[in-house]
């Protein structure tokens, strides 16, 4: 008896469910990580990751900001819309990375968020899938990005984990190697 969630090749995992049709159309939009310096932070995710910055909401009022992150091609940044538009589409996407920013963090010397991989355990990373492993491993090096796991350390030689301006992890792999 195959689920309709899962692929006809695959074992049998409990607790998986048939998709209900009234979540047709659904989409997994984002993740949201708090970041202490968006300078910082937008740096990193543009600058060494190659995410287009999409929108940006302001909520002086409550002391935060939102700025909302995607991994687009080269045709997708040329052809975004403009506007109220590109609000639309920002939530229509997958895979959009939101970074919030509460006022003041920046400039406390001691402030930092929890990773979510120390005690007590809970998020623990996102991920990035890349063309070609050692050309971005070269790059990170280049970038001086910290590393928490280099794909020659441990058992799992095809994966490499990075860590962002915040100590996030983000997990680097290479989807040739994944099979």
């Amino acid at each position: 008896m195959s689920n309709i969630n899962q692929p006809d090749n695959s074992v049998q995992v409990s607790g998986v469910q048939p998709i209900a049709s009234q979540t047709t159309g659904y989409t997994f939009n984002h993740t949201m990580l708090r970041v202490k310096d968006p300078v910082k932070s937008l740096s990193f995710y543009t600058g060494v990751l190659g995410m287009t910055l999409l929108a940006v909401k302001k909520f002086p009022e409550m002391e935060f900001d939102l700025y909302f992150l995607a991994k687009l091609t080269k045709d997708e940044r040329d052809n975004l819309p403009a506007g109220d538009d590109l609000a639309i589409y920002t939530f229509r996407q997958r895979g959009i990375l939101e970074l919030t920013h509460n006022y003041g963090t920046e400039s406390q010397p001691d402030f930092s968020y929890h990773d979510g991989n120390e005690h007590p355990q809970g998020f623990g990373h996102i991920c990035f899938s890349v063309p070609d492993l050692d050309a971005a491993i070269a790059w990170f090096d280049d970038n001086n990005v910290e590393f928490k796991k280099r794909p020659e350390e441990g058992s799992m030689k095809h994966i490499a984990f990075i860590k962002d301006v915040d100590g996030y992890w983000i997990e680097i792999v290479q989807a040739a190697a994944m099979a």
